[in-house]
Order: C-alpha cells, then structure tokens, then sequence
C-alpha cells in the first residue's frame, strides 16, 4: 500500500488526486493541516510519499509550496494536472437565498468569485480546505452556512448539492508535483529513457543579460521552458531567485545543458526530474 500526504481532509481535490493518479493502486492518504505540516510528515518517515499543488489555471502559482520544496529534501516524481470542477453544497432542505455565509479554501474562493459575486447574501469566510468545510458545516449542522468544494467532498459528508460547475473558468486545472525521499526517488520515478521534464532552482547575479545568457544555452540544446517563475530573495535587494520547469527530448542533452549553464548560476538545485503529464485528466 501507498501511503500520500495530502494537506486537507478526506474528499479534498488533494485526495482525490492522490487517487487518481495511483489508479489501480492500494492508497492510504494521510490528512494534513497544512503544506508546511505535511512536508514535516514526510521529513519523519521516508516510506512516505506526498501530493502537493503548485500552481492553477486561474488563480496562478502557489508560491509558498514552491519555497517548501525548494527547502526541502524531497525529490519530485511526477505530476498531474487535473480538473477542478467546484459545486455549491449545504445541510438538506437549505436554499440558496437563504444561506448567510459560505466557506472553503482561499483558492476555491478566488477560483469562484463571479458565481458568488451573483450572491451577495453570501459572507465569504476562509477555511483551511475545501473539504474541511464541508465536514464542519456536517459535523456542527451549520444552518445557514455553505461550501465551495468537490462534489465527492459534498457526497462524503452528507451535503445537498445546490449548483455544480460554480468555477468561473471552465477550463480550471491544477497542477500537482508527486513527491518522494530523496533515497526512494530513483525507484519510483520513471527510468531514465522516459524522463522528458525537470524542475529546477537558481539564482542569478545581479548583472546585465543574465538570465539572458542562461536561456541561449537552453535553447541551444533543445531545452524548453515550460514555466519560470522569479521569486524576490529576502534581504538581498533586486536579486531573485527562478523556478524553472524544463521539457526535454533527450536526457543527455538537459544533463549536457545543466552543465553549461551552472558557471552562470548560483544556488542552483534540482527539485526533480520525471515524466511530464500531457493529459489534463
């Protein structure tokens, strides 16, 4: 059996995507408060592995879980980019014009902020899950009170569905990194003909045409940038630190074009390397 970190509860999209993408698998997913409470699991037990958003179609990168990894030991092993369809859900027998608030994820919220812009009886309060919300509304019998979380989430806990597909995008996707023990990695990820992607970490000097330079070679070797993302560096004014996420057709060539582009770069570290997921499921 696989055991996953998911930061939230049961029925969260983590959950389900813990699922999804070890289909066929026995999964046991290990509830956690929060990022940096599941990235103090897995630092406790290696056997672990951990499923971690880092960025939405809609609502952009999660820049904390980037830093997390980048502080971490852990080694990426994959991804999947899944869709993320949100419902309206409540205790049985409520009506929408008559709930006063509604709860669920900061990131779920601003993923439905024209649906619930329509409603403005509803208070908008922040919780730290999705389905978390929907369990507290179950537990405590919450009248009055909704959630903005999957339908899997509102199925678990017993909650009448009110409105599906409340997202304002309908092309709404989240990306999430596959994480293992540094040790593990290896074994678990792809072999290394079928590694196409790495995500990687550096900073620059604060020079002219830096980042210029570092991205000739990449496009000399056939490198692509798939994402880059610059992240001020704390106490260092104007410097920055990237994350950059690489596509590839041949390892040797991202090894070869790794090792052209370290003399221009400093605090460069590899947060993994896998098998890119083209099918947004």
């Amino acid at each position: 059996m696989k055991k996953i970190t998911i930061q939230g509860v049961a029925g969260c999209f983590h959950d389900a995507a813990a699922h999804l993408y070890f289909e066929g698998e026995e999964v046991e997913t290990i509830p956690c408060e929060s990022f940096p409470a599941m990235f103090d699991t897995l630092s406790s037990d290696s056997s672990l592995l951990g499923i971690m958003a880092v960025e939405n179609t809609i609502a952009g990168p999660l820049l904390q879980n980037h830093e997390l990894l980048r502080q971490s030991t852990l080694k990426v092993i994959g991804e999947l980019k899944m869709r993320i369809s949100h419902v309206l859900c409540a205790l049985p027998g409520q009506e929408i014009d008559r709930l006063t608030e509604v709860n669920s994820h900061p990131m779920a919220l601003m993923q439905c902020e024209q649906y619930l812009r329509r409603h403005p009886n509803l208070k908008i309060v922040e919780r730290f899950d999705t389905a978390g919300s929907a369990e507290e509304i179950a537990r405590d019998n919450l009248v009055g009170h909704a959630a903005v979380c999957g339908e899997y989430a509102a199925g678990l806990y017993g909650l009448d569905i009110l409105e599906r597909g409340i997202e304002t995008n309908k092309r709404n996707f989240t990306r999430f990194l596959i994480l293992a023990d540094p040790l593990s990695a290896p074994e678990l990820r792809p072999k290394e003909d079928s590694l196409d992607k790495a995500s990687i970490v550096f900073t620059l000097p604060h020079t002219q045409g830096a980042l210029s330079k570092v991205l000739t070679i990449l496009s000399f070797y056939d490198i692509n940038l798939s994402k880059i993302q610059s992240m001020p560096i704390i106490g260092r004014e104007w410097e920055y630190r990237f994350y950059v996420d690489l596509t590839f057709n041949s390892y040797a060539r991202y090894q070869k074009s790794i090792d052209a582009v370290r003399p221009l770069i400093t605090d460069f570290k590899t947060l993994g390397e896998y098998k890119s997921c083209n099918n947004e499921i």
